[in-house]
C-alpha cells in the first residue's frame, strides 16, 4: 500500500472527524469526490486505488479531472470549485504530513476556482405551485407522502438535507406550530407553519403513525428517503404539473426551486430581507440579496419612484468616411 492510502484514511479519521468535527452531509460530500477523483486517477495510470502515490495526483492529473467533470460529467463550474475545494483540503492537510511532496502538493494547491456566473434564481409562481401539487396523486399513500412534502418545503424553505433528514418529532402542532430542523454548519432552527400548512401534516401523521424517531417522509420499507430520491419524486410530478400549467416546461425545477419559491413566496409578501435570512437559515444577509435580484416587483417600484430623465433622441450625424471603415472592419 503506498502513502496515499494510509493518508487519505488519516485526513478522514484525524483532521476531519476528530479536529475540525465536520458534520456527515460534509464527509459525505468529500467522499464523492475523493472516489470520483481515485476512479479517474486509476484509469489513467492504470494502478488500482490502494496503489496509487501522492506524486502520481499531480497538478496535471487534478487538472485533468476536473475539466472531466465539466466536459464528461456535465457539472457546473459551483460544483467543479466545490470538488476542488475538498482537494485542496486534503492536499493541504497532506503537505503537512508529508513534506518531501511539498512541490507536487503546492502545484495542486495553486490551481484556482473558476469564476462563475450568478444566474437569476428560478421559482414557480403561484399557478405552478397550485399545479405542482395537484399532480400529487392523493389516492395513494406515496402520493399523499409527496404531497406533504412538497407542501411543507415550500412553506418552510427546507433545503433538501433537512427535509430528508426530519423525523416526526421535528413537526410540533400544538399551540406555536414549527418545524425543527438542522441546516448547514448544523445550525438548529424553527420554522412556523401556517394552518394550512399545520392541517396537511396533521393528516399526514395520522396516516404515517409512526414513532417520534422515525423518519417523517419515510420509504415504503420504512427509511429516510434519500436525496436523490426525493429529486426523482419530484421529477415524476413534474410532467403531470405541466399539463395544466405548462410554464413549469420553460423551468429547471429541482427541489431547491421550492425552496427558492418559499423566499420569493416571502418577498413578494413585503417581507424584509432579513426575516427571510432568519427563515432560510442564512449565515449572511448577502446570501439573500439573490432573491432581490430576482424579484421584478420591486425593480418596477423603484423606477415608479424615479423622475423621469428629460432626455431627447440625439439628431443622427453620418460619420466620417474613414471612422465607418474602420467601425466596419
Amino acid at each position: 500500500m503506498s502513502a496515499l492510502a494510509p493518508a487519505m484514511q488519516a485526513y478522514f479519521s484525524d483532521r476531519m472527524i476528530t479536529q475540525r468535527g465536520a458534520s456527515p452531509n460534509t464527509i459525505a460530500a468529500y467522499c464523492q469526490t475523493f472516489r470520483l477523483l481515485l476512479g479517474f486517477a486509476a484509469k489513467r495510470t492504470g494502478k488500482p486505488p490502494s496503489e496509487l502515490d501522492i506524486a502520481q495526483l499531480d497538478a496535471p492529473l487534478i487538472a485533468a479531472f476536473l475539466n472531466h467533470l465539466e466536459k464528461a460529467r456535465g457539472n457546473s463550474i459551483s460544483s467543479r470549485n466545490n470538488r476542488l475545494a475538498a482537494i485542496h483540503s486534503l492536499f493541504g492537510y497532506l503537505a503537512l504530513q508529508h513534506p518531501e511532496h511539498a512541490a507536487s502538493i503546492q502545484r495542486v494547491l495553486a490551481i484556482p476556482h473558476k469564476r462563475t456566473e450568478r444566474n437569476l434564481v428560478t421559482y414557480l409562481t403561484e399557478p405552478e405551485v397550485d399545479a405542482l401539487l395537484a399532480a400529487c396523486d392523493q389516492t395513494t399513500w406515496t402520493g399523499r407522502r409527496d404531497h406533504a412534502m412538497f407542501v411543507l418545503t415550500i412553506q418552510a424553505g427546507l433545503r433538501i438535507s433537512e427535509l430528508a433528514g426530519l423525523t416526526c418529532a421535528d413537526i410540533t402542532l400544538t399551540t406555536g406550530a414549527n418545524v425543527h430542523c438542522v441546516g448547514k454548519g448544523r445550525k438548529e432552527r424553527r420554522t412556523p407553519l401556517v394552518p394550512a400548512t399545520r392541517q396537511v401534516l396533521k393528516a399526514w401523521l395520522k396516516e404515517r403513525d409512526g414513532a417520534p424517531t422515525d423518519p417523517l417522509f419515510p420509504t415504503t420499507s420504512g427509511k429516510h428517503l434519500s436525496r436523490d430520491a426525493i429529486e426523482r419524486r419530484l421529477a415524476r410530478h413534474l410532467p403531470v404539473a405541466a399539463e395544466s400549467c405548462p410554464s413549469i416546461k420553460t423551468k429547471h425545477v429541482t427541489m431547491h426551486t421550492l425552496r427558492h419559491t418559499a423566499a420569493m413566496r416571502l418577498l413578494l409578501a413585503g417581507n424584509d430581507i432579513t426575516v427571510i435570512a432568519l427563515w432560510l437559515g442564512h449565515e449572511q444577509i448577502s446570501t439573500t440579496n439573490i432573491y432581490l435580484h430576482a424579484d421584478m416587483t420591486h425593480k418596477q417600484q423603484a423606477i415608479d419612484r424615479t423622475k423621469p430623465l428629460k432626455a431627447k433622441p440625439g439628431r443622427y450625424r453620418p460619420p466620417d468616411t474613414l471612422l465607418k471603415f474602420l467601425e466596419d472592419l
